[in-house]
């Protein structure tokens, strides 16, 4: 079933995004293309096949809390920044990109 004009609307009413009619026509085909991209899948018997969001399964607690571990190994700063171009107040020191506005400190 092809979205409409109205359905891609509300979609970027809810997204908060301004569409002109123009825009808004360009994006109906494209999002139509794009459903229409997985048609195929209706080939398959999926009934009872439960969803997947993520193939490595549960992803809850992948961080670990960012403090120091004294049990682990540290580099030492001194070897760290002993192949660094320049360096500062132990730190490494690299060239601005946000140009002079930014400064280089």
């Amino acid at each position: 079933m092809p979205l409409t004009r109205e359905d891609v609307g509300s979609i970027a009413d809810y997204a908060r995004i301004a569409l002109t009619d123009a825009e808004l026509d360009e994006m109906t085909a494209y999002m139509n293309e794009a459903v229409a991209l997985l048609e195929p899948i209706r080939q398959y018997d999926l009934e009872g096949v439960e969803p997947t969001f993520h193939p490595i399964g549960d992803l809850s607690n992948v961080m670990s809390q960012d403090v120091p571990d004294d049990e682990v190994r540290h580099l030492p700063v001194d070897v760290a920044l002993s192949n660094a171009g320049t360096s500062r107040e132990r730190s490494f020191r690299v060239p601005s990109i946000l140009g002079e506005a930014g400064g280089d400190r």
